[in-house]
C-alpha cells in the first residue's frame, strides 16, 4: 500500500501453502486533533516526569523499574529483562487452524482490523485462499504473534484483498448476561409492536459511513481555526431536552410523521444519501482542511 507503512510482515499458512504477506492498520485516530499541555507562565510545552509517590523527588529513567502491587502499597520488583523473557517466539507465521462460517464469531470480539496484503511473490497462494474463502463463505482462524503478544486472528474476504482482524480473548469480553440480567420481562405486542414495526419499516435504509459527522471533531476544528485567526470563539448551541410523554402516543406521533414524510414527493434514495454525505463531508472537510491550513507545521498535539 503506497504511502503507509505495514505493521508486520511474515507469513500465512493454510495446510502445506503458505505465501508471503504484510499487515496493514485499517483504522487509525491519528488524524484526529490533539493538544499538548503548555505552562500558562511561559507558553513551553510541559515535560512528563516521574515523581516517587513518597519522597516527591523525581526519579530518572535509569532507576525505574517494573513492579506488580500485590496488596495496597505492596510491590513484588519483576526487572524488565524477566518480562522481556515472556514474550513468546514468533515464526513470523499466521497459521490457519480452522475454517468457521462467518457468522460464528460475535463482533463484541472484534479487537482491531488489518488490511492483510500479499507479496509479490505470493500473489498466486493469497488470490486461492481469498476466491476459496469467498465461494465458500468462511472465515479463517489463524494465531501468530503480533505485537510481541500471541494473538488470535480472523481472516475474512474483503473487497479484492483480506482483512485480518484481532480478536479479543474470552477474559477480556465481559459477559451480557451479568449487564442483563436485572432487566425486567417485557412483553410488547398489538398496537405498540405494530407501531414500532412500521417506523422501523419506513426508516430502513443502508449504511454510508460518508454520511456520519465527527462533531467533536469538527468543533475542535473550527475552535483551532477560530483561535489562529484571532476570531470569536464559535457559540455552543443550546440543547433541547425532549419532554417525557406516553410511549404508546410517541409511537403514533413518530407513525404519523412517517406516514407523512413518505407521502411526499422526494429524491432517489442513492441521490438523497450522496448530496448529503457530499454536503457534510464538504463542511467537516472545509473546517478541519483550513485548520490545518493556516496551523503551524507541528501538530496540535
Amino acid at each position: 500500500m503506497a504511502g503507509q507503512r505495514a505493521q508486520w510482515k511474515g507469513f500465512v499458512k493454510f495446510g502445506e501453502v503458505s505465501c508471503g504477506v504484510a499487515l496493514y492498520t485499517a483504522a487509525s485516530t491519528s488524524e484526529r486533533i490533539t493538544f499538548n499541555t503548555i505552562n500558562t507562565a511561559t507558553g513551553n510545552r510541559v515535560n512528563r516526569v516521574f515523581i516517587d509517590s513518597e519522597t516527591e523527588e523525581p526519579v530518572p529513567k535509569e532507576a525505574q523499574t517494573k513492579g506488580f502491587e500485590i496488596e495496597n502499597g505492596q510491590y513484588i520488583i519483576i526487572d524488565p529483562e524477566e518480562v522481556a523473557a515472556t514474550i513468546p517466539e514468533s515464526n513470523k507465521t499466521l497459521e490457519i487452524e480452522a475454517f468457521i462460517p462467518c457468522s460464528d464469531v460475535d463482533d463484541v470480539f472484534f479487537d482491531k482490523p488489518y488490511y492483510l496484503t500479499p507479496d509479490r511473490m505470493g500473489s498466486d497462494a493469497y488470490a486461492a485462499l481469498r476466491d476459496g474463502m469467498r465461494k465458500s463463505n468462511v472465515a479463517a482462524i489463524a494465531r501468530t504473534v503480533l505485537f510481541r503478544r500471541m494473538r488470535t486472528v480472523l481472516i475474512r474476504p474483503h473487497g479484492k484483498g483480506l482483512i485480518a482482524t484481532t480478536l479479543n480473548y474470552d477474559y477480556e469480553v465481559r459477559s451480557s448476561k451479568k449487564v442483563f440480567e436485572e432487566l425486567p420481562k417485557i412483553k410488547i405486542e398489538g398496537e405498540m409492536l405494530d407501531l414500532a414495526k412500521h417506523i422501523i419499516g419506513t426508516k430502513k435504509g443502508e449504511f454510508d459511513p460518508a454520511t456520519f459527522d465527527d462533531r467533536y471533531e469538527a468543533a475542535l476544528a473550527e475552535l483551532v481555526k477560530a483561535k489562529i485567526e484571532g476570531k470569536a470563539l464559535p457559540k455552543k448551541k443550546k440543547v433541547e431536552v425532549s419532554k417525557p410523554n406516553d410511549l404508546l402516543a410517541a409511537l403514533r406521533e413518530s407513525a404519523g410523521m412517517m406516514k407523512a414524510a413518505a407521502d411526499k414527493p422526494k429524491r432517489t434514495a442513492a441521490n438523497a444519501n450522496a448530496g448529503t454525505g457530499r454536503q457534510r463531508a464538504a463542511r467537516g472537510t472545509a473546517a478541519k482542511s483550513s485548520a490545518v491550513k493556516t496551523a503551524p507545521q507541528r501538530k496540535a498535539g
